[in-house]
């Protein structure tokens, strides 16, 4: 990917081994700005100290795991960037812990054993389809819409949204063996 020479990226896990993959996989892109942290604490320090232009965090650490890191990132009033793209890590990808990183405000997502591809594939989403930050009463972080329905015209968006009353069903009269439909 051309051009990525000058992102400052923070790169957090608590697997040394998996920190210097995906290093290696950053720097095959041009990447050469990468702080390397083993947990979200530590992440949260370096942050203050090193503006950076995207975060790469793993699911799983101790004693700050990605999710919290990423809460903190987006709500607490001393964050250093609420609004840094966050791509989570993780070799745990069942749609609960996806869903829990999503709510969280993270910003892309990326099962492991993660590939080139992969990586890249997040990074670009976050640099060339950025999307709108949402603040709700108990959420801020990026649009979690996906779905774009053309043609949408009501208000009904969600799985959960109460739905209006179906129409009544036209009646049918029986003349013989034929049915009409009034």
């Amino acid at each position: 990917m051309a051009g990525l020479h000058s992102v400052n990226v923070l790169l957090v896990d608590d697997n040394q081994h998996m920190r210097a993959i995906t290093s290696a996989i950053l720097q095959s892109a041009g990447m050469r700005n990468i702080r390397e942290v083993a947990d979200g604490a530590a992440a949260l320090e370096s942050l203050r100290e090193h503006p950076v232009d995207l975060a790469i965090v793993d699911f799983n650490m101790f004693p700050l795991d990605g999710v919290e890191f990423t809460r903190l990132v987006r709500n607490s009033p001393d964050s250093a960037n609420p609004y840094l793209p966050i791509i989570m890590m993780t070799g745990h990808s069942e749609r609960s812990r996806v869903t829990e990183a999503r709510d969280a405000g993270v910003t892309e997502f990326v099962a492991k054993p993660i590939t080139a591809k992969a990586v890249f594939d997040r990074i670009k989403a976050v640099i060339l389809r950025p999307r709108p930050f949402i603040k709700a009463d108990t959420y801020f972080g990026p649009d979690r819409r996906r779905l774009k329905v053309q043609g949408y015209r009501g208000p009904f968006r969600r799985a959960d949204d109460p739905r209006p009353e179906p129409a009544a069903q036209p009646a049918e009269v029986s003349t013989g063996p034929d049915s009409i439909t009034i």
